[in-house]
């Protein structure tokens, strides 16, 4: 029996305003499953590693020694390098300046091999690069933003490093410098800049101990500045907590359940979770190849593990993702949940070594109850398996590029070819479904000077009428330096704060309280955020010190 028209007039005007105002993860399931756009077709070179900075501009670098890239150095110069493997003189480019704004590209000049390697931004804004390979592997170079077109490479740091860096992590620590873990063969860790002369490369047995002969297992290690300063170190299956300080473990971590190696090249991925100043820190460890993958297209690692590192007795808690992946990336959205992007379904990472690639991604929703956290949304065209990276950039959108650079750019004889596009992953929170749930941030300007501590009066406009108070958050997110499906210094601070207030028509005002110390928030750039029923804002730079 049908309801009478009466009856159903007066129910839409019952649960239309009701779904506006229930929360958007309730919702998003039968609203919105994502969008990608191809942006740039062709940028000349292969996203090997990317790296936001506070100018909107992303640096983009692959490798100096696989011959001419697709785009020419400015004004008819070339490279002259005699120690170069494939090309001594060459006219490319092998770094570009991505401009998130205008979605243009502008080619950079590197001298010496950043070949897998590792970075991370330093409090002033400069992106520190490290490492890499043949004539780069104890070499840093220097990028600092001029916020014009004038900005290129600085490399002239030879030989800056103790020891030879290729497949290190880099990670910023409270004091402003670096620490750089591991790299092949190199079972120890140093710092940059250098205090003294003295400042030395350290042994680090956690390495050794973690090292599968000539498999590895334990390269590119999951570093992660944890709460009361310490570092947590993931290798291999295992992970440790370590007083870099007193070069001492301050504390040893149960196996990963499975005993499956999660590290290049077995290549799984780890976030860590959104902090608050008052909670614990907690690990995710989700994906890779498991033992015996090499040199075969076993199927990849569909598990994740969750670790709150300073539990008294912390132990692992698995889930299952819905498909195995290898080679993917676990990016923190504004939102506080998990994107996991790019990768393939088996193998391991390496050229030709993986299959079936994931072209789906899945947002992880870390405060969802257990079996409700996965959400598969819609799928690119483009596989991303070796050498793929993913940045979160201000606007909300994920830039996803790279795929197999191979030697000379081959893009014709090879089953999964080199791929020079950017496109962009825009998650379900951007629908224009959801526009009239998006706040816009009035203040504090861009780039404003925020202190540990500090009280912050964040005002941001709703359109008339969409406001749900007990809504709202504001999220910091430190832009990650991304390589070989790790996100290196990747953070996201959830601030802790007062009610939302009124201060004029559909503009209001929460306060919120910035991190209370450098160990949860290096000093540096920040992304703030206001996120409305899970909706964000677009996000403001802001530098804390």
């Amino acid at each position: 029996m049908k309801a009478p028209p009466s009856t159903l007039i007066i129910l839409q005007h019952i649960l239309i305003p009701l779904l506006l105002i229930l929360p958007f993860h309730r919702n998003i399931h039968t609203l919105a499953a994502g969008k990608w756009d191809l942006l740039v077709p062709n940028m000349g070179i292969s996203a090997m590693h990317m790296q936001l900075l506070n100018t909107d501009r992303v640096i983009i670098f692959d490798t100096t020694d696989f011959g001419a890239s697709n785009i020419s150095l400015p004004n008819g110069n070339c490279r002259n390098n005699s120690n170069n493997l494939t090309l001594k003189t060459d006219c490319t480019a092998h770094s570009v300046e991505y401009d998130v704004a205008s979605n243009s590209v502008r080619p950079l000049t590197l001298i010496t091999d950043p070949f897998c390697s590792s970075g991370a931004v330093s409090p002033d804004g400069t992106l520190v690069q490290v490492g890499g390979f043949n004539d780069g592997d104890h070499n840093v170079r220097i990028y600092k933003p001029c916020g014009g077109n004038s900005c290129d490479w600085q490399d002239n740091n030879v030989n800056a490093l103790v020891q030879r860096r290729w497949y290190s992590t880099s990670h910023i620590l409270p004091d402003g410098r670096l620490i750089i873990v591991g790299g092949r063969r190199q079972f120890s860790y140093e710092f940059f800049p250098k205090r003294s002369g003295a400042d030395n490369a350290y042994s680090l047995p956690f390495l050794v101990q973690t090292n599968v002969p000539v498999l590895e297992n334990n390269l590119y290690p999951f570093v992660f500045l944890n709460t009361d300063g310490n570092l947590f170190l993931f290798a291999n299956n295992r992970a440790i907590l370590f007083d870099y300080v007193k070069r001492v473990v301050a504390k040893n971590y149960p196996q990963i359940p499975g005993g499956d190696p999660r590290n290049y090249p077995s290549s799984g991925s780890a976030v860590l979770l959104p902090l608050k100043n008052s909670a614990g820190a907690e690990v995710m460890v989700c994906g890779g190849a498991p033992t015996g993958a090499n040199g075969t297209f076993i199927g990849a690692l569909n598990t994740c593990g969750r670790i709150r590192i300073n539990d008294p007795n912390p132990s692992w808690t698995m889930e299952t993702m819905p498909m195995g992946r290898v080679m993917g990336d676990m990016l923190l959205l504004p939102t506080g949940d998990v994107l996991i992007i790019n990768g393939a379904g088996s193998g391991t990472a390496g050229w030709g070594s993986a299959r079936n690639p994931v072209l789906s991604p899945v947002i992880y929703r870390p405060n969802n109850r257990v079996g409700s956290r996965f959400e598969v949304h819609n799928p690119s065209s483009r596989p991303r398996m070796y050498h793929s990276t993913a940045i979160l950039i201000r606007d909300g959108r994920v830039l996803v590029s790279g795929n197999n650079p191979h030697v000379y750019y081959n893009f014709a004889t090879n089953l999964f070819p080199t791929d020079l596009s950017i496109e962009a992953f825009s998650p379900p929170y951007l629908d224009p479904k959801f526009a009239n749930l998006r706040p816009t941030i009035v203040s504090p300007p861009s780039q404003a000077r925020i202190g540990y501590g500090q009280r912050i009066d964040v005002r941001f406009s709703i359109p008339p009428g969409r406001l749900n108070g007990s809504s709202v958050v504001v999220t910091m997110v430190a832009p990650s330096f991304v390589t070989h499906s790790f996100s290196m210094n990747q953070r996201l601070l959830i601030l802790s704060g007062g009610n939302v207030t009124a201060v004029a028509r559909s503009t209001y005002q929460i306060p919120v309280v910035a991190p209370g110390s450098g160990n949860l928030a290096p000093s540096g750039y920040y992304l703030l955020f206001v996120c409305h029923q899970g909706v964000p804002s677009v996000g403001i730079w802001v530098r804390i010190s």
